[in-house]
């Protein structure tokens, strides 16, 4: 294959098949694992080992309609391993091209490149549910396709999804939080030092910033 996978040759008519399914979906593969592990490396790696595991278990492939979804799912188990065993969870910015129809608000927020509290709450997410999202979101996966990637019913799909947004909208709103506390902290010492360099900044002493507990429910308003 280009990118100097190995496989076996035991058949033709297989090694074909895996050929082509390396042909028409490697990028997004190697792409998917690379936003799960951020690291383009380890990635690629492990894109080699999903194809040849992809090879192996040839006759698990019921309906070959369906190779793209089994390929996610061949890709998620082995991303996971990988997580399980490095406790890997932070998440590389995607920059791609939306092909959707109607976009979703998770999906235009990925679109673009993503800020630290974006990548930070990403990265909070379940590993199940960030797979879920980069896979709808991302990737463009159907419904009935995520489900096959998952391993689950459309059902039970849809439902981790749903967890999944809302998870993102909770921690994105926390990180929000999180990034407002600091920028006043930062504005009290910056003051609090101009005012010890200028005594007739005395009058015009900032409060100290509190902490507060966010009455926000996570959602986006």
């Amino acid at each position: 294959m280009g990118s100097g996978v190995t496989i076996p040759s035991e058949s033709t008519a297989d090694r074909a098949f895996i050929e082509e399914l390396f042909a028409l979906h490697h990028s997004e593969i190697y792409a998917y694992l690379v936003r799960m592990l951020r690291d383009s490396e380890l990635a690629a790696d492990l894109a080699q080992d999903t194809f040849i595991k992809a090879y192996r278990a040839q006759d698990s492939l019921e309906d070959r309609a369906k190779a793209r979804a089994w390929l996610y799912q061949i890709a998620h188990r082995v991303a996971l391993d990988e997580i399980r065993h490095r406790r890997i969870v932070r998440f590389l910015p995607w920059t791609g091209e939306s092909h959707g129809a109607a976009p979703s608000a998770e999906h235009l927020a990925m679109e673009t490149r993503l800020s630290g509290p974006m990548a930070r709450a990403i990265a909070r997410i379940p590993e199940r549910q960030r797979a879920a999202l980069l896979m709808a979101e991302v990737n463009d996966l159907t419904g009935l396709e995520l489900a096959e990637a998952l391993g689950v019913s459309h059902v039970a799909a849809r439902a981790l999804l749903t967890r999944a947004r809302e998870s993102l909208r909770q921690a994105l709103a926390d990180e929000r939080n999180q990034e407002k506390e600091k920028e006043a902290a930062i504005d009290f010492a910056f003051a609090e030092r101009t005012r010890a360099a200028d005594p007739r900044a005395q009058d015009h002493r900032p409060q100290k910033p509190r902490h507060h507990s966010d009455d926000s429910t996570g959602v986006d308003r």
